[in-house]
This record gives C-alpha cells, sequence and structure tokens, in this order.
C-alpha cells in the first residue's frame, strides 16, 4: 500500500491559463473524493498525480521521493483511468488491451494474455476477449478501461470521472469493485452519491481548495452552494437591475487535511 502522495506549492500554468498557484496537498485515505464544477482543476489534479502534467513550480511526492524518480524505478505505481476511454485504450481487441498492464511485470505477451482471459472469464465477459475496443460502446470501452488498471493493480487509482458512460448496473458494479479494491483510490464525480460516504472529499473550485473534511459534510456543502448559485441566478434573470448585486458567498467547509 502507498504510504502516500503529496502536492507541495504546485504551480500549474497551461499557457496563459492558471490553473495551480500555490496548492499544497497531503493524500493519505484509501478513499477520496474529488468533486466541484466542469474547470475546478479536478482532471488537471489527476494528470499531476500521474506524472503527465508537470507543473512550473513545486513538487509531486510519492512516498516521500519525487513522482518521476519513483516511477523510474516502479513505472506501475500510480494508474490513471480517463474521463474519455478513447484517450486511454491503445489496442485493437480487449485482451491486449489488458495485457497491455502486464508486461510492466515481467510477463511475455502469451503470459499476458492468458491473464486477460483469466479475468474476462471470471466477470462473464469470456465473449469479450477478442473482440474489437472499437465495437463495444462507450460504457463497455469504460469497463475494458476499469479492467485495465484493476489486472496492472497499481498502488494508486485516479478515477477521472469513471461512472459517467455507464447504465446503472454498471454504476452498481464498478462502485462494488472500489470498495473491494486494496488500493489507494481517488474518485472524480459529479455524481456526489458514488463519493458521499468517502472518508475524505477534496472540493475544489478554480484550481483552489474550496471544502476538504469528510465527504458528507463537504458533499453537502457544495451542494448548498449550487444551490444558492442557482437560486441566485434565478433571481437576477427574474429582476435584472438587481443583476449586479454580488451574492453572498458560501464559507469554507472543514479543515484541510495534512494526513
Amino acid at each position: 500500500m502507498s504510504s502516500g502522495m503529496q502536492l507541495l506549492d504546485i504551480r500549474l500554468q497551461r499557457g496563459q491559463t492558471t490553473v495551480f498557484d500555490g496548492m499544497n496537498l497531503t493524500l493519505q485515505q484509501q478513499r477520496i473524493g474529488v468533486i466541484g464544477n466542469n474547470g475546478a482543476g479536478k482532471s488537471s489534479l489527476f494528470r499531476l498525480l500521474c506524472g503527465l502534467e508537470i507543473p512550473q513550480t513545486g513538487q509531486v511526492l510519492m512516498g516521500g521521493a519525487e513522482l518521476l524518480q519513483a516511477r523510474q524505478h516502479n513505472p506501475g505505481l500510480v494508474g490513471l483511468m480517463f474521463q474519455n476511454p478513447d484517450d486511454q485504450i491503445i489496442f485493437p481487441t480487449v485482451e491486449e488491451e489488458l495485457a497491455l498492464g502486464l508486461r510492466p511485470k515481467g510477463l511475455n505477451k502469451q503470459q499476458a494474455k492468458t491473464k486477460a482471459r483469466e479475468l474476462l472469464t471470471e466477470r462473464g465477459l469470456a465473449h469479450w476477449a477478442e473482440r474489437a475496443v472499437s465495437r463495444l460502446s462507450q460504457g463497455q470501452r469504460q469497463q475494458v478501461c476499469w479492467l485495465s488498471l484493476l489486472i496492472a493493480s497499481p498502488q494508486v487509482l485516479l478515477l477521472d470521472e469513471p461512472f459517467a458512460s455507464l447504465d446503472l448496473p454498471g454504476q452498481a458494479r464498478l462502485a462494488r469493485d472500489i470498495a473491494a479494491a486494496p488500493q489507494q483510490i481517488l474518485v472524480s464525480t459529479h455524481v456526489l452519491d458514488h463519493v458521499r460516504d468517502f472518508e475524505r472529499v477534496i472540493w475544489l473550485e478554480q484550481g483552489k481548495l474550496r471544502g476538504d473534511g469528510p465527504g458528507r459534510e463537504v458533499c453537502s456543502a457544495y451542494e448548498k452552494a449550487v444551490a444558492a448559485e442557482i437560486s441566485a441566478e434565478r433571481a437576477a434573470s427574474l429582476n435584472p437591475s438587481n443583476a449586479a448585486t454580488p451574492h453572498a458567498t458560501t464559507p469554507q467547509t472543514g479543515e484541510p487535511h495534512h494526513g
């Protein structure tokens, strides 16, 4: 199990846009939810945590070591499930895609394919093995991405909007898998019920930490803030003369976790 990840004084700039400026986080809890509106920085946070984004200043640490150095010694430390499955899937068939995650573990191509077929059989999906990924639905491709992470078994799993394309049975199966997995898992989602019972939820707003604490507390505060924002927008549309009046902001919830 990972001894935790840290962001230390992170500044991330993309073009003219500052995504994070002085972000500090210590991530040690086994289940951490990440919530916030579109553009809040959720996907950027995950890309930092898996090394796909390099900050202009600051450090990303895993177990006290620089993430990129740690991954050179162990490339399977952190796994990211992309929001869009097409950004993740490389190989044409399901079994080849699953087998890819086993190659760093020293298995040859045939051994990796055999393991992939075993996992598919366990899941009642043996008929998917030679199926072309391009013939699968969006939700099925998302399921392939999850199975690829499961079989690779990194120490930390980063799931970016993993429920977005799944039907209700698919969401229930994924939620069950997340609950049972031994690894540390971070889940970004707009469906708050999937993270409400997590021991920790982080609420991002425009690249800043708006809330950080127990899942129920932070999700409730976020829902109230969204309701207040919608109410203010509706009032402004009904009474345009008051549209310029600033509306009250809600206070931060919880104290930031440092471990």
